[in-house]
């Protein structure tokens, strides 16, 4: 009985703890949403209609925001953590890949897009995934034993509650307005960069 009352109320005993990882994860989402929010800008004011390479950047960035809201969802968990960083390789596997192909210039196979402080979106989605793969680091080695997360509410936290729902909404929208571009840029077909298929 004594155990499982020291249980409950290890989240009142570290309230502090909690809440910055609360904070933590809640920054690592809203640096992705804002990645996302630029990406789809580019795409719908400067008209640069990502490649296919982009698009499963893109699905990969939204696959570490789904993990992080899981773990506001549902509480903390290793296997939520897991979820991201499986999205984080796969971000870094598919921009290495697309950087490869593109790294000496040739006819009709130059970067996709212009530059922003010189260097293209698949070299920044490499720095963007080995970012990631350090803040993950950073967030196992303060957080990754402590126990008390598991028992920890986010409804004790109503302020970080309010944050992380009103942004995991925003991200969900732009997940749904990429899903509906790529429907109208691909169609039935394969997707090019030369116009929105369903538009022609």
């Amino acid at each position: 009985m004594t155990k499982v009352a020291t249980s409950l109320e290890q989240p009142a005993l570290r309230p502090l703890p909690v809440m910055l990882h609360y904070l933590y994860l809640l920054g690592m989402m809203a640096v992705i949403a804002g990645i996302l929010t630029a990406a789809m800008a580019m795409q719908y004011v400067w008209g640069e209609l990502p490649c296919p390479l982009c698009l499963l950047q893109r699905v990969a960035l939204l696959g570490v925001c789904f993990g992080i809201m899981q773990q506001f969802r549902n509480g903390f968990s290793y296997q939520n953590t897991g979820l991201s960083l499986l999205f984080v390789i796969l971000l870094l596997v598919v921009s290495v890949r697309q950087t490869l192909l593109d790294i000496y210039p040739r006819p009709g196979h130059e970067y996709i897009g212009t530059s922003v402080f010189g260097l293209h979106m698949p070299v920044w989605s490499i720095l963007i995934a080995l970012a990631l793969l350090i803040a993950y680091a950073f967030k196992l080695i303060f957080w990754g034993g402590s126990e008390y997360l598991r028992n920890a509410r986010l409804a004790d936290y109503p302020l970080i509650r309010t944050l992380a729902t009103v942004l995991s909404l925003y991200v969900i929208a732009i997940g749904l307005i990429n899903f509906g571009s790529v429907v109208l840029q691909c169609g039935l077909d394969e997707c090019h960069t030369f116009g929105y298929a369903l538009l022609k």
